[in-house]
């Protein structure tokens, strides 16, 4: 498949859409395969518990009732190491960062929620030829497209072209869903998604679970995209906060619009963890850019680096909370839980830090700026007083030390809880390094005539200069064309509309100026007679015009020879029109049979004579241009002129 995209200097080019090799020997595609593995494992562990669970109820034997509860401690054992093997798999962060030496604190990436194979071809095939009348053969190349772009959507490359193709396969669902999934009828496709996270399967006939599914992915390919940048640059970090705030925005889209998500990972609660884990993460980038942008040791830069820090702590424990709700204490990744609640530690450590350094390396300051440093005024002297008296600043400023290290230090023993944050080299190096600088800080101020106890030192307020925005997925970036526009306007040829079999008309005209319409295929006079309709005219001696304007079929009727023209058409019918008609069908037989003579002569409306039975239609030039538009007559009698159209820009 290709697509045309914009490229930066405004040129169009062809971006070929295709998945990756799946058999690729990448980090992160063996990580996928093997969860790939694991999710079909699972499945076969649940439907063999699910068997054995429905034996061990129907059976009255007690011997067969032991047998099978053997089996099951067997089973729930094995999807229980299964779990624990799936989750070591979702908690590998390290694969999904940067190759940059730089020393940054690892982010949290998803992986892609896995899908089975769908096959929509004899569904689509079937709907066809029953919906819209035509032969499925016809679409043959089409449906080969979609089953290749769905294909392609299960293995997206980790870059902006893996996006596009997302994205394409998302826009294609809307003219799939409006095209071939009526409202009140199942095509029968099952969509089968295995949970991100626990690897359970979920099924479902509805379309909105394929495109919430896809939805999701999109979310995560984008954290795993911004867990790839170098952040050691600014230019690495913006795109990482971009990246970021657009996985929050595909979530919280996500978790507004779809309800009633039959796997956890797309349950509201989830959602709602993973959009404030995303507005986290790109509230630590908007911390090291600070960082990186403000190397000075300025007194107004330590302080904006203590209150960067410590909204980046608060915004991380709000994670914590979430993460700790009864729903998702038992989902979320033992390993994400405790990355959360080491950063959270971590950063407070470094407000604190760094309040540190801008008491004591600078003794000028105004009082106002460190009364806005703070959440409250400390206990003891008037701040005025400390800042003023050297000694004071120095013990205020060791307090601030002292709750750093005490910070470093837990954020350590949570690592080292955690079998997974063990063996993430870089993070030790980042917790290590930062409190060695804390400790050695801490040595310089402290002095052997320090009899007294270390003072509390107060909270430091949160604030920040970039507040994260959700940035909601601009899906019409990616310009998708419906794959079947073969079928027509989809304003018209949905799967919502009822239609009619198509019918074809004969048009011949006659000396006299009058052209005939006859139809070339049996229909019920009596239907014809009594209902309304919406005629659509499809083809034109069989060529196609769904698409054609109005005064392009004119001009094709126009250029009719002698023999005349062979018109295709079809009828909408509402629901209401069938309600009628088929009232109507009922009294033109009861009448029929009591007087058949007399209702063939009133549906033929007093036709010419030799004038076909057939011939209920007809178009009268000299009528059309009296009266200006098209006119009903009795006996579903019309007269239109090929010389009246006045919009030939409207659509049939």
């Amino acid at each position: 498949m290709y697509q045309t995209i914009p490229s930066l200097d405004g040129s169009i080019s062809l971006c070929s859409l295709q998945g990756c090799d799946p058999f690729a020997q990448t980090q992160r595609s063996k990580l996928q395969h093997r969860r790939a593995r694991i999710n079909q494992q699972i499945n076969k562990e649940m439907r063999m518990r699910a068997g054995a669970e429905n034996l061990f109820r129907a059976t009255t034997n007690n011997k067969v009732k032991e047998t099978v509860a053997l089996e099951l401690s067997f089973v729930n054992s094995n999807l229980q190491l299964l779990k624990e093997e799936l989750e070591e798999l979702n908690s590998n962060m390290e694969v999904y960062q940067t190759d940059s030496e730089a020393i940054n604190v690892p982010m949290i990436p998803l992986g892609l929620k896995e899908t089975k194979e769908v096959d929509f071809t004899v569904s689509i095939q079937d709907f066809i030829c029953e919906h819209y009348g035509e032969e499925s053969s016809l679409y043959d190349k089409e449906l080969k497209e979609l089953m290749e772009l769905r294909q392609a959507m299960r293995t997206p490359s980790r870059n902006q072209a893996g996006l596009e193709l997302l994205m394409e396969y998302y826009n294609q669902l809307y003219f799939l869903d409006q095209r071939f999934f009526p409202l009140h009828r199942s095509l029968g496709v099952q969509f089968h998604w295995y949970d991100s996270l626990t690897g359970v399967p979920s099924c479902q006939r509805t379309l909105a679970f394929e495109k919430g599914s896809v939805l999701f992915n999109i979310g995560a390919l984008y954290t795993q995209i911004g867990a790839r940048q170098d952040r050691s640059a600014t230019a690495g970090i913006d795109r990482a906060i971009d990246a970021f705030q657009r996985a929050a925005g595909a979530f919280d889209y996500l978790k507004e619009n779809f309800s009633n998500a039959p796997s956890l990972d797309m349950s509201g609660p989830s959602l709602c963890m993973l959009v404030r884990l995303m507005v986290s993460q790109v509230q630590e980038c908007v911390f090291e850019r600070v960082t990186l942008t403000t190397r000075d040791t300025h007194f107004t830069s330590q302080l904006c680096r203590a209150q960067e820090a410590a909204r980046v702590s608060d915004v991380y424990l709000l994670v914590q909370q979430t993460m700790t709700q009864p729903l998702m204490k038992d989902y979320v990744p033992f390993s994400w839980a405790s990355m959360v609640q080491v950063k959270s530690e971590h950063f407070r450590a470094l407000s604190h830090y760094y309040a540190a350094v801008a008491l004591c390396d600078h003794t000028q300051e105004a009082e106002k700026a460190f009364l806005q440093l703070y959440v409250s005024s400390p206990a003891g002297p008037p701040l005025g007083q400390v800042l003023r008296d050297p000694e004071k600043r120095r013990k205020l400023g060791k307090a601030h030390l002292r709750r750093a290290v005490i910070r470093h230090e837990e954020a350590m023993r949570v690592h080292g809880l955690c079998k997974i944050l063990r063996k993430m080299d870089i993070l030790q190096d980042v917790l290590s390094l930062t409190h060695k600088r804390s400790l050695d800080k801490y040595s310089e101020l402290d002095r052997e005539d320090d009899f007294d106890e270390t003072a509390e030192a107060p909270e430091i307020q949160s604030q920040t200069h970039q507040k994260p925005d959700i940035t909601p997925t601009n899906f019409s970036t990616v310009q998708a064309t419906d794959i079947f526009q073969r079928l027509g306007p989809l304003s018209v040829f949905c799967a919502r509309a009822r239609w009619g079999p198509v019918r074809v008309i004969g048009l011949q005209r006659r000396e006299d100026g009058m052209v005939y319409c006859s139809f070339l295929r049996p229909v019920c006079a009596s239907f014809m007679t009594f209902t309304r309709f919406t005629y659509y005219i499809v083809a034109v001696d069989g060529q196609d015009c769904k698409w054609a304007k109005h005064g392009e079929v004119v001009q094709m009727l126009k250029s009719c020879s002698e023999r005349g023209v062979e018109l295709s058409v079809v009828t909408l019918q509402s629901h209401d029109t069938q309600v009628s008609v088929s009232l109507e069908r009922r009294a033109i037989l009861l009448s029929h049979s009591s007087d058949k003579e007399n209702t063939r002569q009133r549906l033929l409306g007093g036709g010419a004579k030799g004038q076909s039975s057939a011939s209920l239609l007809n178009w009268n030039r000299k009528k059309a241009r009296e009266g200006g538009g098209v006119t009903k007559r009795l006996g579903s009698t019309f007269s239109l002129s090929f010389g009246s159209i006045r919009d030939p820009e409207a659509m049939y």
